[in-house]
């Protein structure tokens, strides 16, 4: 029997090729990255190895857009709104390697960025025309337009127009360049060592022990960042024993603000998402004796939340449900002693983290957002006890989804007033209250956040 040739390298889809195939889809669905990029390396069968290298390069083009876009332009007599998507994206693929991916040889860069062009079935001239503008962009590299030496200002913050104006007019032009600078480069690992099981420092030994780079956080007190390990979670010391969760600094932060605890008393997460708060609290459980609920509508997320909490706290009594707080506070007889709710909002503090956030959001997002928040406040507000606590927290820069919210709330709801969450965060992170809120702009150590202490008279 004659020997069945293999695939040709040329039309099989490659990791460009579902680095490309994410950019063009997420521009058409505004879906979230992550489960996106899940979904196409599958679908492209890729190698676990690949997987990184496609999200570096999807990541990369999202925090360098604007710039990739002017080097098109100067590239290419053809108008940007005029080029086919998936060759706008293969040029941007193949400029972020060659401009941004110093490992990558040139060659490479430029053939399997064509490659991902021929396994798309596109026009064979289209196949030639990114060639030119990539092997152009080799020949003419000292000559283009350069961050920093051509490009000053809003040219190279590489965040949509609409939101660096708004920021320039809430923070002022210096502080804009510089969030949409820390915006633009890849967000550090933060994760909150368990201390049910482990101290920091011991945990800080194993990783000393296998030569993976860390240190302390600079706020929170189990927070841990490694500043270079690439690698899978998973792969990390302790995971499965459940030593840590990823979990940035100011998440950490936010659940200081449910404190005093009440021994014995009852809390509800109720937007729990992953679970990250959730876990924070269940780690005091032992201690002060806590009653716990969590609830989280999103069959995907409620399932993650069980998992860290089975991974944490196997022994927790946290009672989670798969429900929405609006059925949760129809059908529930309980109150609590305190209640916080992480609200969905547009997260605009977390466009370094998640630099889809950026491309994918619109200004009009934020007063459908601010409906929504409102009303998990008002619904909340209900199941809170005399003297308790509702901390409420977003991962948005923005006044409508923040300040304007509690405002508003208060002005309907006077049995509640403003604390000053300073005495319960860590001094180190006290320089982060602004008029009784708990507000980071994102720097190198944190992200964008906000939270507001409000507690029942």
């Amino acid at each position: 029997m004659p020997k069945i040739p293999e695939k040709s390298t040329k039309s099989r889809k490659t990791a460009r090729f579902a680095a490309i195939e994410t950019l063009c889809r997420l521009e058409q669905s505004r879906l979230s990255l992550k489960p996106l990029i899940e979904g196409i390396v599958e679908e492209c069968r890729l190698a676990a190895g690949d997987r990184g290298l496609v999200m570096n390069m999807v990541y990369g083009v999202l925090r360098q857009r604007q710039y990739l876009r002017i080097l098109i332009e100067v590239l290419s007599r053809h108008p940007l709104h005029k080029l086919d998507p998936f060759v706008l994206n293969a040029l941007e693929v193949g400029l972020y390697q060659l401009f941004f991916l110093d490992r990558i040889p040139e060659s490479a860069a430029v053939n399997e960025t064509v490659n991902a062009l021929k396994a798309s079935r596109t026009p064979a001239r289209l196949h030639g025309f990114v060639n030119g503008i990539l092997r152009e962009s080799i020949r003419r590299k000292s000559s283009l337009p350069a961050i920093g030496r051509d490009l000053t200002g809003a040219d190279c913050l590489n965040h949509p127009a609409w939101l660096i104006e708004r920021w320039q007019h809430h923070f002022g032009e210096e502080e804009t360049a510089r969030v949409c600078a820390c915006n633009n480069q890849e967000a550090l690992l933060v994760l909150r060592v368990n201390s049910t099981r482990i101290t920091r420092e011991k945990y800080r030994d194993l990783l000393n022990d296998l030569g993976i780079s860390n240190r302390n956080g600079a706020f929170a007190p189990n927070a841990v960042v490694l500043p270079e390990y690439q690698g899978a979670i998973a792969l990390l010391p302790g995971y499965a024993d459940g030593l840590f969760l990823v979990q940035d600094e100011a998440t950490q932060l936010a659940t200081l603000l449910l404190k005093p605890l009440i021994p014995g008393g009852f809390y509800l997460d109720a937007c729990a998402g992953l679970g990250g708060k959730t876990c924070h609290l269940a780690e005091q459980e032992v201690e002060y004796g806590l009653h716990i609920t969590a609830i989280e509508p999103d069959p995907h997320r409620f399932k993650r939340l069980g998992e860290n909490l089975q991974r944490l706290y196997p022994q927790t009594s946290c009672v989670s449900r798969m429900t929405t707080l609006q059925e949760f506070a129809d059908c529930c007889n309980a109150s609590f002693h305190g209640i916080l709710i992480d609200a969905p909002c547009s997260g605009t503090g977390v466009t370094g983290r998640h630099p889809d956030i950026r491309w994918n959001r619109r200004q009009e997002d934020l007063s459908r957002y601010q409906v929504g928040q409102l009303e998990l406040l008002e619904k909340a507000s209900g199941l809170v006890l005399q003297e308790g606590l509702l901390v409420y927290a977003t991962c948005s820069l923005e006044p409508e989804e923040n300040s304007t919210v509690i405002e508003q709330f208060l002005g309907k709801f006077p049995e509640f007033h403003l604390t000053d969450p300073s005495p319960y965060l860590p001094v180190e992170a006290r320089r982060f209250v602004e008029e009784s809120y708990f507000c980071p702009r994102p720097d190198e150590s944190i992200d964008g956040f906000f939270a507001a202490r409000l507690q029942r008279r």
